[in-house]
C-alpha cells in the first residue's frame, strides 16, 4: 500500500526554521517526482517546491526562493523540505505528494497521492 507520512512541523517564531519530512512506504521511491504543497485558510493549494526523480532538478515558488530547500534520500524512502528565514505568511498545511515521472513539475493537480498534511505556524 502507498503511503505518504509527513513529520517536523509545529511552531515556530518567525526567522525560524523547520524541517519537514516526507517517509513514502510501499513503493520505489526513485522513480516518482515528490512535491511539497501548502494550503492556508481560505487559500488555493499552492506549489512549494518538487524534486525531479532523475536529475535531482527542483522548482521552488518565488515566495521561498532562497530560504527553502528540498532534497530527497531513496535509500532512506524520504523527501526533506528544510525551511530557514520563515515568515508568517509561511503558516499553512504542508502536504507532500507524488506522481510517477521524471520532471520536477509543481502543479498540484496532477500528483495522485498526498500524505495526510502536516501543520506549520509562524508567529510571535
Amino acid at each position: 500500500q502507498v503511503q505518504l507520512v509527513e513529520s517536523g512541523g509545529g511552531l515556530v517564531q518567525p526567522g525560524g526554521s523547520l524541517r519537514l519530512s516526507c517517509a513514502a512506504s510501499g513503493f520505489t521511491l526513485d522513480y516518482y517526482v515528490i512535491g511539497w504543497f501548502r494550503q492556508a485558510p481560505g487559500k488555493e493549494r499552492e506549489g512549494v517546491s518538487c524534486i525531479s526523480s532523475s536529475d535531482g532538478s527542483s522548482f521552488y515558488a518565488d515566495s521561498v526562493k532562497g530560504r527553502f530547500t528540498i532534497s530527497r534520500d531513496n535509500g532512506n524512502h524520504t523527501v526533506f523540505l528544510s525551511m530557514n528565514n520563515l515568515k508568517p505568511e509561511d503558516t499553512a498545511v504542508y502536504y507532500c505528494a507524488l506522481r510517477y515521472g521524471r520532471e520536477a513539475l509543481c502543479v498540484h493537480d496532477i500528483y495522485p497521492r498526498w500524505g495526510q498534511g502536516i501543520q506549520v505556524t509562524v508567529s510571535s
